[in-house]
C-alpha cells in the first residue's frame, strides 16, 4: 500500500465521504444491500455490533448495555463461528433484535434497521484480514465491506495473539483499513490464549472511537 495512513477520528478518503450517524429524534439516510431497509428504530441512531469467533465475545453484553446507555439501538451481526460464542438468547433479550448471521433468503422480512454505526467486537485475525482485503464471503464481511462505499462510520476492537499479530498481513490489513477511515482500537494482543485477554479487553473503546462521528 503506498497510501499515507489515515490516523483515527481523520476525514473518509476522497470520494467515499463518511456519513455521521443520526441523532436521537431523527434517522438517518440509509441503504446498504447487505443491510437493507428494515424496521425502524423509534428515531434512535442503529448500531450494529458485529461480533466474531474470540474468547471475549460471551462479554459483548457489556458493549450493548454501554450503548443503550449512550442511547443507541443495538443489533448484533456475528459470524458463523462467532455464532458459538454467544449467548444468543440472552443477546436478543437484551437487543431486543434477532441476531444475523446468515444472508436472507429472497422475499424473507429485514429484521434489522441499515446501521448508523458499527462496532466490530471481538475482530479477530480472519475478519480484519478478509475484510481489508475485500472478501465479502459471510453476512458481517459484507455489511463491512460495504459500510465504506455507504459512509457508515466503524469502530473495530481487534482481539488476537501476539503471534497472528505478528504477521506481515495483519500489520497490512490494520494500515488498509486505517486509509478506510476505519477507526482501530488500542487493546494489546494478548500473550495469554489461556485468558484471551478477556480480563482487559475495553468493550466501551468502540462507543469512544464513534462519538466524534456522531456529534452533530
Amino acid at each position: 500500500m503506498t497510501d499515507e495512513p489515515t490516523k483515527p477520528g481523520a476525514p473518509a478518503p476522497p470520494g467515499r465521504p463518511r456519513r455521521k450517524p443520526a441523532a436521537a429524534g431523527r434517522s438517518a439516510s440509509r441503504g446498504s444491500s447487505a443491510s437493507g431497509e428494515g424496521p425502524a428504530s423509534g428515531g434512535k441512531p442503529f448500531l450494529y455490533v458485529v461480533v466474531c469467533a474470540a474468547g471475549v465475545a460471551g462479554g459483548v453484553g457489556k458493549l450493548i448495555t454501554a450503548a443503550q446507555e449512550r442511547n443507541w439501538d443495538v443489533g448484533v451481526v456475528a459470524t458463523p463461528q462467532g455464532l458459538g460464542f454467544i449467548d444468543r438468547r440472552a443477546v436478543e433479550a437484551q437487543t431486543g433484535h434477532p441476531i444475523r448471521s446468515a444472508w436472507r433468503r429472497p422475499g424473507d422480512p429485514r429484521p434489522l434497521p441499515p446501521p448508523d454505526a458499527i462496532a466490530v467486537a471481538p475482530a479477530t485475525f480472519n475478519t480484519v484480514n478478509k475484510w481489508a482485503a475485500g472478501i465479502s464471503d459471510t453476512l458481517a464481511l459484507g455489511i463491512l465491506c460495504e459500510a465504506y462505499g455507504s459512509g457508515v462510520p466503524v469502530a473495530v476492537l481487534p482481539c488476537l495473539n501476539a503471534a497472528q499479530a505478528a504477521h506481515p498481513a495483519y500489520r497490512q490489513s490494520l494500515e488498509r483499513l486505517r486509509t478506510m477511515g476505519v477507526l482501530i482500537g488500542s487493546h494489546e494482543p494478548s500473550a495469554q490464549p489461556e485468558t484471551g485477554g478477556a480480563d482487559v479487553f475495553r468493550w466501551e473503546e468502540a462507543l469512544e472511537l464513534l462519538a466524534p462521528e456522531r456529534a452533530p
